[in-house]
């Protein structure tokens, strides 16, 4: 069993001041709770280690994730390294060891600061519904969105009536921001995202930093990352993104799972072995309903009911596929829509 050595009454102020401001800044609470009394030291050496807990692995016991959430965070004690820093004195430096070291939540982190200074500055006026807009328009929902594009944008010039090119640039640089295409038209999708108030950008922030947290702590520096939720593919070198791409990914019902794997082939000019649901939710009702359909489309029925999709332009699976072990049957894999 490891104990932690006493604090000293400088290493207690200095863990009282740490956590008071870190459980804000790590998006754990919304405000730090003020107290009357001074916490004691065996409080604060408690403190300290469930912050730890929170910080480095989440909150979520194992009980809590969804199944189709396959990384889970790896158990983890923080008694020994913070026995360590305590010996060492090098709190400080223990505490700033905690976080995900990752670029993608120190960006969140830098963004729950960000977002929370908008709110506690009032947010946002919600932008008036209406048709699709962009270049050439003119009006008072062109000065309402540069009002609303410059509360996140401090290069949006907040006068003028007029739809001009900088301001195709700002909603290209919004719609890039939440996932969207970023087609420089204030569409209805667009005009939904742009009314998320900054309260519920707060509270989507915190919520993300935990999923960072869930994540492992040694992702490979080389890697091929996919945001489900944005449905972008990403390539990392050296941890550092070097070519994003559309991605299609799951959706509600047929979500695609959390996983983390190592590629260990590629198929070139791969058939699509159709899975039995899609084989009889989608297929089968396209060739009952239009006889021809599977001959069309390369496809072509396996001991009765079984379909495959030969390899060719109109396959399913493009030019080539990614094989990587898991638990759920799901590859990477090229597409013949070039939209």
């Amino acid at each position: 069993v490891i104990t932690v050595p006493p604090l000293s009454d400088v290493q207690a102020a200095l863990l009282d001041r740490l956590l008071n401001g870190d459980i804000v800044a790590q998006g754990l609470k919304s405000a730090a709770t003020a107290s009357t009394t001074a916490p004691s030291k065996d409080e604060l050496v408690r403190a300290a280690l469930d912050h730890a807990r929170a910080v480095h692995a989440g909150r979520l016991s194992e009980a809590d994730f969804q199944r189709d959430w396959g990384l889970r965070p790896p158990a983890y004690d923080p008694t020994p390294a913070f026995a360590d820093a305590v010996r060492l004195d090098r709190i400080a430096a223990w505490f700033a060891s905690l976080p995900p070291p990752y670029a993608g939540y120190d960006g969140l982190r830098k963004g729950l600061q960000n977002y929370r200074s908008i709110a506690s500055a009032g947010g946002w006026a919600p932008l008036a519904s209406g048709p699709d807009f962009t270049i050439g328009a003119t009006g008072p929902r062109v000065i309402a969105l540069r009002k609303r594009l410059a509360a996140e944008d401090k290069d949006v010039a907040t006068s003028g009536d007029r739809f001009d090119s900088p301001l195709v640039e700002a909603v290209r640089r919004a719609q890039r921001r939440y996932g969207l295409n970023p087609s420089g038209i204030v569409s209805t999708q667009t005009l939904a995202a742009l009314n998320v108030s900054a309260g519920d950008r707060v509270r989507q922030i915190m919520a993300n930093m935990e999923r960072w947290r869930w994540l492992p702590q040694d992702l490979p520096r080389d890697r091929i990352q996919v945001n489900i939720a944005a449905a972008v593919l990403t390539v990392f070198d050296g941890d550092t993104p070097v070519q994003s791409m559309r991605a299609v990914t799951g959706r509600p019902g047929d979500e695609t799972p959390m996983l983390s794997s190592t590629i260990h082939s590629i198929v070139i000019n791969p058939p699509w072995n159709v899975p039995t649901s899609i084989a009889t939710k989608e297929l089968w009702p396209k060739e009952r309903a239009n006889p021809g359909y599977f001959k069309r489309n390369g496809i072509k029925v396996i001991d009765g009911t079984r379909l495959q999709q030969q390899a060719g332009d109109q396959s399913a699976l493009g030019r080539f596929k990614f094989d990587f072990a898991n638990d759920y049957s799901v590859y990477l894999h090229d597409t013949p829509s070039r939209a």
